[in-house]
């Protein structure tokens, strides 16, 4: 697992929903944030420096604004240099709010990003946010296939060659939708909530051994494809053996951890004349309805108990003659 962080370069040219233009600082734009929470500095700015979260984002809105330029020179001097005495990454001002003349300087000779939006303050703390979670969210890479079916994420793994690129190829066929193929990138936005997208080198790629790569969203269409989706099962797909046990019941359920979120887990044995597609879209549906609160086989164990306490079913059925 890794918390990457993002600089403030990729802030400002990659996400034109900011409305964001550089005004000073130019040599801070490698500057890394490492923090998805956002500071507001008024407090800090009328001298309570005791708990300034200077190594976040300074956001400052229509408050802090009107706050600093209603201050005489000597006393907007005295704020700059105990504001710029901290180790500052970056400073957005919001509304389309100009910052002082003193402030462009110090940004400028310390190399301190200062960029100026038109979007208001709650507007722009909610987009700032949201990207932020994405961007450092924590992340791992996984093999195998993520593709969504009747709206449930789904995670295919097993051993390379187990089939699991044709089995998606096959659900693609029958209208469900590819995410990622080969390595799926994982990021936790939440503490029970896991993404899954793909690289954009290998976004909307396939490979199916004897065809080679293939491009699905050319093939089947833009409706074939899409850019993330929540992980809800992972489907384990294992080349099927005697020695091997595997769950005939449906009352167990297992689970797998990735990025401390507790994913259900079905292992799915694989031999010749399995459908294994159409065992996947079953598995979607029956996951659908477990999320409504209904579970088929813990309903079926219910009735069987209820039959033998009633004497329904025979304790001890005759043997074959």
């Amino acid at each position: 697992m890794s918390m990457p962080g993002i600089n403030v370069s990729n802030i400002l040219k990659e996400h034109e929903e900011l409305g964001l233009r550089l005004l000073a600082g130019e040599k801070g734009l490698t500057n890394r944030i490492n923090m998805s929470e956002i500071n507001r500095p008024g407090l800090s700015l009328t001298g309570f420096y005791e708990s300034f979260a200077h190594d976040r984002i300074q956001i400052f809105g229509k408050g802090e604004w009107a706050f600093i330029t209603s201050r005489s020179p000597e006393d907007l001097k005295q704020i700059a240099a105990d504001f710029f005495s901290f180790h500052l990454n970056c400073i957005i001002f919001t509304h389309g709010n100009m910052p002082p003349p003193i402030f462009l300087e110090n940004c400028e000779r310390l190399g301190i990003p200062l960029m100026i939006s038109d979007v208001s303050t709650h507007k722009f703390i909610t987009l700032i946010s949201g990207i932020l979670d994405r961007s450092l969210a924590p992340r791992t890479m996984r093999h195998g296939v993520l593709i969504e079916v009747f709206g449930i994420g789904i995670l295919l793994s097993g051993k390379s060659g187990v089939g699991k690129s044709e089995t998606a190829l096959e659900l693609i066929e029958r209208g469900h939708r590819l995410v990622a193929d080969d390595m799926v990138e994982i990021r936790r936005l939440s503490e029970s909530y896991l993404i899954g997208t793909c690289s954009d080198l290998l976004r909307h790629h396939m490979e199916i051994r004897g065809l080679g790569i293939l491009n699905i969203k050319d093939i089947f269409g833009i409706g074939s494809v899409r850019d993330h989706k929540l992980i809800e099962l992972i489907i384990h797909l294992e080349e099927w053996t005697e020695d091997k046990d595997f769950d005939r019941t449906g009352l167990e359920n297992p689970t797998e951890e990735l990025l401390g979120v507790q994913i259900p887990l079905i292992r799915v044995p694989v031999r010749p004349g399995r459908n294994i597609p159409i065992i996947v879209e079953t598995a979607a549906m029956n996951q659908r309805l477990r999320k409504l609160g209904k579970n088929a086989a813990q309903e079926f164990n219910q009735k069987l108990g209820q039959y033998l306490q009633q004497g329904k079913v025979e304790r001890n059925p005759p043997q074959d003659q």
